[in-house]
């Protein structure tokens, strides 16, 4: 099993929500992150003073999938949450050792349907 997070901009989010579910992928957790990369942030005025904004929102989604979905999920949030634009976003693949589903003790894979 592996763990795939993504940081993506939040206006990509219903994007890879659907191209995830036509992948396959049956559950998906979301969280509203702030951090910046080679972006830097940006200045904004505000009442007439300019303020240095370096953490910018961005979104957050983690999965975990069976080995053999793992080309396949990552593909689908390349190609859903891809602009050709700086701040565009990161995947990372992680290896899980266990994963267990609480209310039924279900383990490994079997966890994740």
């Amino acid at each position: 099993m592996k763990k795939i997070q993504a940081i993506i901009k939040p206006f990509k989010l219903d994007d890879a929500k659907e191209a995830l579910s036509a992948a396959g992928i049956g559950g998906i957790t979301v969280s509203e992150v702030k951090g910046f990369g080679r972006q830097k942030g940006h200045t904004e005025l505000y009442r007439g003073a300019e303020y240095v904004v370096d953490f910018l929102p961005k979104i957050l989604i983690e999965i975990v999938v069976p080995e053999d979905l793992v080309e396949k999920a990552t593909n689908a949030l390349l190609e859903s949450c891809h602009t050709g634009r700086i701040g565009d976003g990161k995947i990372f693949v992680v290896p899980v050792d266990e994963a267990i589903r609480i209310r039924t003790g279900e383990r490994g894979e079997a966890a994740l349907a």
